[in-house]
Formats: structure tokens, C-alpha cells, sequence
């Protein structure tokens, strides 16, 4: 599509293993993208870092390239949209702008220990009744209490008031604009363990209890939000940066979500599941998070999240350690190469299991392996690990909710494996409904941005009809729950302790 008259949307989407940008134009529709992946980095067993340039490179060339590839002028574009992989930590030095560490990724799980040491103390119930969130490393906290304990430079700066510390999002919009934008936006802060999310603002308790001042963290504003504007070096001219959104709060506003009861799920490196509550602040019961999301406006509604943290990752072990796999897309015929799972069951607890187990000790187990198990039996079996994880999501959303949730939304990669999507509907009973375009989380911030800035691109929150394909059900209810009990059995051995 070559530059004309109309007006263009550029989502920038910084995931956990690479980072994307797409221009949409009015309608919703991708003309152009770019997508490069960076390193991950495993200082130690269950330690996840990035380094923040490979993170900053990666998000300036993807931009670029996307331009490049749509055909159109910078000047078309009218407005920019962020999201970003949530809870993962930078600091960096105030006056330099040059990070103080590795960003600590949210898969890390250093902050177990405290975490722990926080539980023991009696902390549990003041920290979910302020954040939605149950202790747990996955937050950002303890990440930025490890950085104060463990980093020299972040400790000295922090004394001098000239640290500054912020999820991805946070240091993104910093750089981008040339050290002008210190911001943040509520889902993101929601997920730091430190923001009270019912005054809507950094709480002085848990600030004091995780050693983190004030002045460190950025200023809060709505997903919608006039941020400030992207400079010049960058694209060619400065564009203002309309909307942020942590990436599955930004799908649930993809995926039409607005209503209350209203599910989606995106398949990533983890699994994410949200519930939209509207204004209701729903308390779990079942190990299940509250936070906030974006309603139509822009403006922060309540959620209810599960998370899963071992999802699309489950495929790249597949193929980068086992090598029974090429490529994520043969899983799909690896899968359907046989008839059933064989008695197999794959519990990818790599670094322990999410919601609504939160046990960061469990690990990764096989379990009813036979001498006639075949490489189609495991690869099989993992992808229906990832169905199974989603049910036990979305068995506590139906009880803490009293919603019988028959539909549920899908999007990201793993989305397109057909057979993944219907063992997904055939294990928890919903339809499950796949979008024209499954790379929602982008869309998402693209829809944030045109509707703040008011531009004819806001067309594109009109369009209601978006599926590419909806899955239903095809097992009996007998069948059904005798795939779970096997998977709730293999479960419980991968959280056996001796």
C-alpha cells in the first residue's frame, strides 16, 4: 500500500522473546510488520534476564521495518500504540539513561525466597487485599528488592534519589522519547506488587515493606492516555504515543472484551487467560489474580487473570531441546499423527506452575510412558498440556464468578495450531473462537491509540465480526472427565516433594 490520504495507527508489541510492530490502517487492517526475536539469557537455574539495548534495538528496527514494508510516510502516521511483556524490571541511571543490570524477565523466579520469607511473615492477605496478587516472584517487586540488595550501582543510585526503576513499557517510553516520558499505565503498574489498585496509586505500605522509594517509579495514566511523543530520531518525526497496555490486558481490548464476563485467552511463551469484571473487584478464592484492565474508554476496569506460565515455551522445548520437532507448526501433524495421547501426560512445570496452583516448586514430569510410546505420543501430549492448564483456568473463573463461561477468545501463535484449539474446546466445553487477525495484543494497542487520539482510525473498535474460525465441542462429558482426572493425577506427581 503506497502513502495516501489516509491515516495510519503503528503498534509497537515488545514481547518475551521478540519484539513486533504493525501499522494498521482505519479498518483494523495490517498493511505493514516486522518481527525480530533477541537473546534470552539463563544466568543460573530459574534466573531469566534481557539485556535492555537488545530490547531497545529491537523495537527501533521493527518500527523502521514495518514503515519500510507498508509503503506509507511516517507522516501518515497518526498515532502509537505500546504494549509490552508485563512485570519484567529495568532500572537505570537518571542522568544517563544506561541500565544498572539485565532487565529481570517475569519468568524469573530469584524472588521465590522472599516470597516465601513474605508468607511466613504473615503478608499474604495485605498484599492481595491492596494488589489483586498473590506473593509470588512472577511480580515485579521482588525483582527491584533483588536489584537494591544484589546491584552496587542500583543501591548508590537509590541513595541519591537518581535510580529510576519501570516494566518495559516504563523504559521503552524513555528512551524513545529521549529521557521525556518517566510513565506508566495502571494494568502495567497493577502488576508490580507495589500499586494499590483500588486508590489506584503506589502504595506507601508496600513500598516500605519491599524498600523501594517513591521517586524511583513513574507516574500512572489511564491505557489511553497522551503519553508524550516519540522523537524524531526514531521515525523521521515525532509521533505521540497514545496508549500503553501490558500485552494481555492489551488482547482483552483486541479480542472486543468489554463486557463483563467476556474471556479471552492468548497463547504466548505463557498462557494468559482474563475475565472482564467491569467494576467489580472480584476476590478469588482459587488462586486466581485481580487487576486492572481497559474498558472501551480507555479508562481501567477490574479483571480476573489466571496465568499460566508455561505455554508456547512448552513447543520451543519440543523442538530446541528434545528435537522431536523442526518447527512449531509440525507439532500440529506430530500431534495428529496418532489417535490419542497413548496414556501420556507431559506437565511442562518448568519453572514451577502458575495459576491456580502457584507452586514454584513443582517441575516438569512425563508421566505414563510405555515401550510403545512414540514421539507423536509426547508431542501430542504437550500440546494437550497446554488445553489442560487453560481448563484449570478457567474451572476457578466459573467458580469465583458464578459465570458459565461457554465462549472464550483465543489469539497469539499457538492459536493457529487447529488441533491445540479443539482439544481446547473439547476439555473445557466452551467454544472457542479464533480471530481473522490473531495477533490481537498489537490490535489492542491499536484500537488504545486511535480511540484516544480521535482519529477516523477509531473505525477499526466498530468492526464486530472478526472470526477467522470457531471450535466446538465434540467429546461427551464421560470422556471429558476422564482426561482430566489422568491430568490432575500427573499433576500432583509433578508437585510430589520427598
Amino acid at each position: 500500500m503506497k502513502a495516501n490520504q489516509s491515516r495510519y495507527v503503528l503498534a509497537l508489541d515488545q514481547g518475551t522473546t521478540s519484539t513486533r510492530a504493525i501499522i494498521f490502517d482505519e479498518n483494523g487492517e495490517a498493511v505493514g510488520s516486522a518481527q525480530e526475536e533477541f537473546r534470552q539469557i539463563f544466568p543460573r537455574a530459574g534466573w531469566v534476564e534481557h539485556d535492555p539495548s537488545d530490547i531497545l534495538d529491537s523495537a527501533c528496527e521493527v518500527m523502521k521495518r514495518a514503515v519500510a514494508v507498508s509503503g506509507i510516510n511516517a507522516e501518515h502516521i497518526e498515532a502509537a500504540g505500546m504494549t509490552n511483556q508485563r512485570e519484567t524490571v529495568v532500572a537505570w541511571d537518571a542522568e544517563t539513561g544506561e541500565p544498572v543490570y539485565n532487565a529481570i524477565v517475569w519468568q524469573c523466579r530469584r524472588g521465590a525466597d522472599e516470597c516465601a520469607r513474605l508468607i511466613k511473615a504473615g503478608c499474604e492477605k495485605l498484599i492481595y487485599e491492596k494488589t489483586g496478587l498473590a506473593p509470588d516472584a512472577y511480580f515485579s517487586a521482588t525483582k527491584i528488592k533483588w536489584l537494591l540488595d544484589n546491584v552496587d550501582k542500583a543501591r548508590e543510585l537509590a541513595i541519591s534519589g537518581k535510580l529510576r526503576v519501570g516494566t518495559v513499557d516504563t523504559y521503552l517510553m524513555y528512551k524513545l522519547s529521549g529521557g521525556d516520558i518517566f510513565a506508566t499505565d495502571h494494568t502495567n503498574a497493577s502488576r508490580t506488587m507495589l500499586y494499590n489498585i483500588h486508590k489506584k496509586e503506589w502504595d506507601a505500605d508496600l513500598l516500605r515493606l519491599f524498600g523501594v522509594k517513591r521517586e524511583m517509579l513513574p507516574s500512572v495514566y489511564p491505557s489511553g492516555h497522551v503519553f508524550g511523543y516519540m522523537s524524531a530520531d526514531v521515525l523521521g518525526r515525532k509521533i505521540p504515543i497514545c496508549a500503553v497496555a501490558g500485552d494481555q490486558q492489551a488482547a482483552l481490548f483486541g479480542q472486543r472484551c468489554f463486557a463483563r464476563g467476556s474471556v479471552k485467552c492468548t497463547f504466548g511463551t505463557g498462557c494468559f487467560l482474563l475475565a472482564n469484571t467491569g467494576g467489580d473487584s472480584i476476590a478469588s478464592r482459587r488462586g486466581l489474580i485481580t487487576t486492572l484492565a481497559a474498558d472501551a474508554d480507555g479508562q481501567p476496569c477490574y479483571a480476573l487473570e489466571g496465568s499460566v506460565f508455561t505455554g508456547g515455551a512448552a513447543v520451543q522445548w519440543l523442538r530446541d531441546q528434545m528435537g522431536l520437532i523442526s518447527s512449531a507448526e509440525e507439532s500440529e501433524a506430530a500431534a495428529c499423527s496418532v489417535p490419542d495421547c497413548g496414556g501420556v501426560y507431559v506437565v511442562p512445570a518448568f519453572v514451577g506452575l502458575g495459576a491456580p496452583y502457584w507452586d514454584s516448586d513443582a517441575r516438569g514430569t512425563i508421566c505414563g510412558i510405555t515401550r510403545g510410546t512414540s514421539r507423536g505420543h509426547i508431542v501430542r501430549a504437550t500440546l494437550e498440556s497446554i488445553a489442560y492448564q487453560c481448563f484449570d483456568v478457567i474451572h476457578a473463573m466459573r467458580r469465583d464468578t458464578g459465570i458459565d463461561i461457554d465462549r472464550l477468545a483465543v489469539d497469539g501463535g499457538a492459536s493457529a495450531n487447529n488441533f491445540l484449539m479443539q482439544f481446547l474446546s473439547d476439555i473445557t466445553g466452551a467454544e472457542i473462537v479464533r480471530p481473522r487477525i490473531i495477533e490481537t495484543t498489537a490490535l489492542g494497542a491499536a484500537m488504545l491509540a486511535a480511540r484516544t487520539a480521535g482519529s477516523r482510525t477509531v473505525n477499526m473498535l466498530q468492526k464486530e465480526d472478526f472470526a477467522d474460525r470457531v471450535f466446538k465441542p465434540q467429546i461427551s462429558a464421560d470422556e471429558r472427565n476422564e482426561k482430566i482426572f489422568g491430568w490432575k493425577t500427573a499433576v500432583a506427581r509433578a508437585r510430589y516433594k520427598q
